[in-house]
């Protein structure tokens, strides 16, 4: 994380996922060029001309005057009322081909960290087969498709998330 800018507890690295980058772009909030741009989701009825500095994402600017949200609540059941404005309004989202939602794990949301494949996977059994069950549960009753697509992860298809030291990996859409 660069020194400077603001902290996001959901989000801790938005630079190392693309989600922020460095830009000469204006801030469509609050019309500064901060040498960072946000690049991912917003989600709004209202046109939106540009994009967002970190800093109007953390302190919430950019959601409440575009009334939008940088993530969907979908998932994010249980949490407080804090914790998922936290998410949804001052947190930057994600890049994935589909949309995402986030994770929750003792009733408060997990922290995006990047992208995960197979070989990362391969590092923690437990995780791999929590997967294998989730995959069979939503569907996937073919033991040989499961396992090619398992094996070809890694190509932006996942992410992993954590929470108190435990991590937990979804499939993004």
């Amino acid at each position: 994380m660069s020194v400077g800018l603001p902290f996001f507890r959901y989000h801790p690295d938005p630079i190392a996922s693309g989600s922020i980058r460095a830009s000469g772009e204006t801030c469509a909030r609050c019309n500064r060029a901060t040498g960072w741009i946000y690049t991912a989701t917003f989600y709004t009825a209202q046109e939106v001309s540009g994009r967002f500095c970190p800093w109007c994402i953390a302190d919430g600017t950019a959601a409440e005057q575009f009334a939008g949200e940088f993530a969907d609540s979908y998932g994010l059941g249980g949490v407080s009322e804090e914790t998922l404005h936290e998410v949804t309004r001052r947190t930057p989202g994600f890049h994935a081909w589909q949309d995402p939602h986030w994770l929750v794990h003792c009733h408060d949301a997990a922290a995006f960290l990047g992208e995960v494949g197979y070989t990362e996977l391969a590092a923690h059994p437990e995780a791999l087969e929590q997967l294998r069950l989730d995959l069979r549960l939503a569907g996937w009753y073919d033991a040989a498709q499961l396992e090619r697509f398992l094996t070809h992860l890694g190509d932006g298809d996942t992410a992993i998330l954590r929470r108190r030291g435990s991590a937990v990996v979804c499939r993004l859409g």
